[in-house]
């Protein structure tokens, strides 16, 4: 359904430009320099759908200043991209390990060895077989079969001592060989693993770690400078030392950057104070550590003032924001003295006062509370 006007433009304000020849129904525009061209016969449709007609880049800025409202856009989510984790197949499994006794058997089966292969080559000194207790034996000399049996003999004493270890409490051995994991050893005392894996001793103990003064931010913004104390320990032992480079380096850069994430409210704030923060750097740090093998348990600010460059600025702040609140308790502290004093007065009918002279009375007593409040003790 189209709508007409009985109006029609004068012919000497020209005719814009797709308007009808002669003979056809003209069609008429709303032409502005700030809009688009609208038929008009569209404005007055409702049996349709409304039209949209995108506005052109000038209009949008020429509605700029006007007080117009921009439509709402709906925020777009920033994804953040995982962090990396270590190979899923390096995990802590426990290595093979055998008691010390087992090693100390085997080196002294390897003495025993050398020494029989010398006396049977007919080396051994009168005076040590007298001690060993075994009798005068010229011997057939070095042949292939003393060499054999010393070799023998040798390695098996070489493997038995060269195995030896020492397990700690709170330490741990991961054993590697020709560059594959082959597993960790936390058990303790005199221990025997192969002498061919290389050995990396871990501290696996509860530690703690001060940092040192970091810089970080306030709610408001303003720069302040933390010290934050970690708790944390070493869970998985393969990870820690083979899937990173240096996990106590990097557990320090998690710190760092989890306080240019988290702010940080000094002690005495509205917003939760040390105390949120640090549940919060403790959640964040936990989380990215926990890919090497690392576990945290505390990250807390032990430490937390402004910089230099912003620290006389937030005393005076302090200070203003002090007195007026001391102010504000004085002055509600004086008003509900005077107010009980002038009730007091009245309700007993000890005087009689009108309203010129209770004012005068309640600017009297104020004055008076007021200077009394405000002498030093």
């Amino acid at each position: 359904m189209s709508t007409t006007t009985s109006h029609t433009p004068p012919e000497s304000e020209g005719q814009p430009e797709g308007a009808a020849t002669a003979g056809t129904r003209p069609v008429r525009l709303i032409q502005n320099e700030a809009t688009t061209e609208i038929p008009v016969h569209l404005l007055f449709r409702d049996d349709l759908d409304p039209v949209k007609v995108p506005l052109k880049p000038a209009v949008v800025g020429r509605r700029q200043g006007t007080g117009e409202q921009p439509r709402p856009r709906r925020p777009v989510p920033v994804r953040r991209r995982p962090l990396p984790q270590a190979d899923p197949e390096l995990v802590e499994r426990p290595a093979r390990a055998l008691p010390g006794a087992a090693g100390l058997l085997a080196g002294a089966c390897g003495i025993a060895g050398c020494l029989g292969a010398t006396w049977w080559a007919g080396l051994l000194p009168p005076l040590a077989a007298e001690a060993l207790g075994l009798r005068a034996y010229t011997g057939t000399g070095l042949g292939p079969a003393q060499w054999a049996a010393y070799a023998g003999a040798g390695t098996l004493g070489l493997v038995g001592f060269g195995g030896l270890t020492r397990g700690r409490t709170g330490r741990a051995w991961v054993l590697g060989l020709f560059g594959r994991y082959r597993g960790t050893v936390r058990r303790t005392g005199l221990l025997w693993v192969n002498p061919l894996v290389l050995r990396r001793r871990v501290d696996v103990r509860l530690r703690h770690w001060r940092s040192e003064t970091m810089a970080a931010a306030d709610p408001d913004g303003m720069a302040l400078r933390v010290v934050v104390l970690v708790v944390w320990r070493v869970r998985d032992t393969a990870r820690a030392t083979l899937g990173i480079e240096d996990h106590e380096a990097y557990l320090r850069e998690c710190v760092e950057a989890a306080l240019a994430r988290v702010p940080v409210e000094p002690a005495g704030g509205t917003r939760g104070g040390v105390t949120a923060a640090g549940d919060a750097l403790t959640r964040l740090v936990a989380t990215e550590a926990a890919g090497i093998g690392v576990e945290v348990f505390s990250v807390q600010p032990v430490r937390v003032e402004y910089a230099p460059e912003v620290a006389a600025a937030m005393h005076r702040r302090r200070i203003a924001a002090l007195d007026a609140r001391q102010r504000a308790s004085m002055l509600t502290s004086v008003v509900d003295s005077v107010e009980d004093t002038v009730t007091r007065l009245t309700m007993r009918g000890l005087v009689e006062l009108d309203d010129y002279e209770r004012k005068v009375l309640v600017r009297d007593l104020t004055v008076a509370f007021c200077s009394g409040r405000g002498e030093p003790v």
